[in-house]
């Protein structure tokens, strides 16, 4: 035991090391499945520690190979990942110099590099301080002590993630976290000029996984009104084609870099005969109907253009689903990520490049 009565996770058990998953929470069984499903059956354990937290333990499971499953298979439903170093119960957790000094002694081997503190609850906070206040000590004792210290963008990340049971700390290189925000909890600021909620999803999409939008091409906007992808791709520099029926924005209507045509996807197919650079599609329609729209308009997208599409899920067995979507996008696009990320909800992004 320790001097205080926390429980230490570092230490490699059975050759692996404990490391704590973040997924939404209507989605949990789904994460818990595509991360027990890299194992042999029976290997690993998931315990559930809040309604959108997990850990997952077993002989030779390791952070980093985990993070690299994740991208590379991809994983979509597990939205942050770090290893657990120590488990303060809720007596501890409740006094912070007590915290204070575990942190001390979970980062004194960390080298003198610059570290990033994010905070964040599972479920209802029981402690007698907001996770603001824990951050904000916790950042200045690191200080204090020499540490470089920041809330994102360097190359480690401390984590300190409140349960019912108690403070959970983890460390993690911050690319193998899968997102640099606090459990993957994205939190993006709405402008003045904001359309719909639905730009929320492509901003944190071309964050999450570093989409470039081509500046000199054309991107086809798919289901385009009432124009938030639209003008998310205008921002970025991008000339758009707005694919839909229904109304544009007056905003947009005045912009000489969009040109909208009314009509729907598939009308639009049968008589566009130009070329794209980009396409997004957020329509509400069945996944597996999604992609193949997407596929029918590769022939209009140029090689390596970038495809980016919501696939809208129910909570009733979405892992076979969203595997049969990235199987049939796979016949002509070589999938380069999918997750279901904060702003997505019932849905998961994919990004797609035209072979």
């Amino acid at each position: 035991m320790t001097e205080h009565p926390m429980i230490e996770r570092g230490d490699a058990v059975d050759g692996g090391e404990p490391v704590l998953f973040s997924t939404s929470q209507e989605y949990f069984a789904a994460g818990r499945d595509e991360l027990t499903g890299l194992y042999e059956p029976g290997t690993v354990r998931v315990r559930r520690l809040g309604p959108d937290l997990g850990q997952l333990a077993g002989p030779g499971v390791r952070l980093r190979q985990v993070a690299e499953q994740c991208r590379t298979r991809p994983l979509v439903f597990v939205k942050h990942l770090t290893a657990e170093v120590a488990l303060l119960p809720l007596d501890v957790a409740a006094d912070l110099d007590a915290v204070l000094d575990a942190v001390h002694r979970v980062t004194d081997g960390l080298g003198p590099g610059a570290l990033a503190v994010q905070a964040w609850t599972s479920g209802q906070n029981p402690l007698p301080h907001s996770t603001a206040d824990l951050t904000q000590r916790v950042m200045a004792a690191l200080a204090e002590a020499g540490r470089p210290v920041g809330r994102a963008g360097q190359p480690n990340t401390l984590s300190l993630c409140v349960t019912k049971s108690g403070l959970l700390l983890g460390l993690a290189a911050t690319a193998d976290q899968l997102s640099d925000w606090p459990g993957g909890r994205s939190r993006l600021a709405r402008s003045d000029d904001q359309l719909s909620r639905a730009e929320f999803k492509l901003e944190e999409a071309f964050q999450a996984f570093d989409i470039v939008p081509p500046k000199q091409g054309t991107a086809l906007d798919l289901g385009a009104s009432p124009g938030g992808w639209t003008r998310i791709l205008r921002k970025h520099g991008v000339r758009v084609c707005a694919v839909d029926p229904g109304d544009l924005d007056p905003r947009l209507r005045a912009d000489r870099g969009v040109r909208h045509v009314r009509t729907t996807a598939g009308e639009f197919l049968r008589t566009e005969r130009g070329h794209f650079d980009m396409v997004v599609n957020d329509m509400k329609m069945d996944p597996e109907r999604s992609c193949q729209v997407v596929l029918d308009m590769a022939e209009r997208l140029r090689p390596g253009a970038v495809a980016v599409v919501t696939l809208k899920l129910g909570t009733h067995r979405p892992l076979p689903v969203v595997r049969r979507c990235l199987r049939l996008l796979g016949t002509r696009y070589r999938v380069r990520a999918a997750r279901q990320l904060h702003h997505n909800r019932h849905e998961v992004t994919v990004v797609a490049e035209r072979r």
